[in-house]
């Protein structure tokens, strides 16, 4: 895996309509710019060698930094790719869309949720709403929200934006009931 920078975000929410936020919401963002591991091959049929020796890797990088980042623990999480020019969406789907890669996220927030997931093709300084939700319940709708991050100068034509969000709590001022409430 060739990795050619990581980015860290975090953000901190104090006012959210008009209101103090107490505690302040934390989100936290990860982002890693990589080689594209089947950049300059034509279509390639199995994607399985290049998802074994990348996915991995990544969640090992990528989950204890968020973690550690958010400086918090975990109550929402999400996953995204986006792919550069030259390569496929199913390019960066192959490599978060694999418990290779998300159980170790998993592992680190002590989640047991299916980890939301964006992904799509751009070219460099594309942006993306990473989605997140809780880490044990989905129908904790206090928890779905969604933070925009970009790369100024990446993915490349070549490359692969992949990142992981965490978040310590639901949406700043949330006032929505659980699903549970409408059944």
């Amino acid at each position: 895996m060739n990795v050619r920078k990581i980015l860290t975000f975090v953000e901190d929410v104090h006012t959210e309509g008009g209101r103090p936020v107490d505690p302040v919401a934390r989100t936290a963002v990860v982002l890693a710019v990589i080689e594209n591991p089947w950049a300059g091959q034509d279509f390639v049929p199995d994607l399985l060698p290049g998802i074994d020796e990348v996915a991995p890797q990544l969640g090992a990088l990528l989950a204890p930094r968020v973690v550690e980042a958010l400086g918090a623990p975990v109550e929402a999480y999400g996953k995204a790719a986006i792919v550069g020019l030259d390569g496929e969406v199913e390019h960066g789907s192959a490599l978060i869309h694999t418990l290779k890669f998300g159980d170790h996220f998993r592992r680190a927030a002590n989640a047991t949720t299916l980890l939301p997931a964006v992904e799509k093709r751009a070219a460099a300084g594309g942006t993306f709403d990473i989605p997140l939700k809780h880490i044990t319940d989905a129908t904790v709708r206090s928890h779905h929200q969604s933070i925009e991050v970009r790369v100024p100068d990446g993915p490349r034509a070549d490359e692969i934006v992949i990142g992981l969000a965490a978040a310590a709590q639901g949406r700043p001022q949330s006032r929505l009931a659980d699903l549970s409430t409408e059944q």
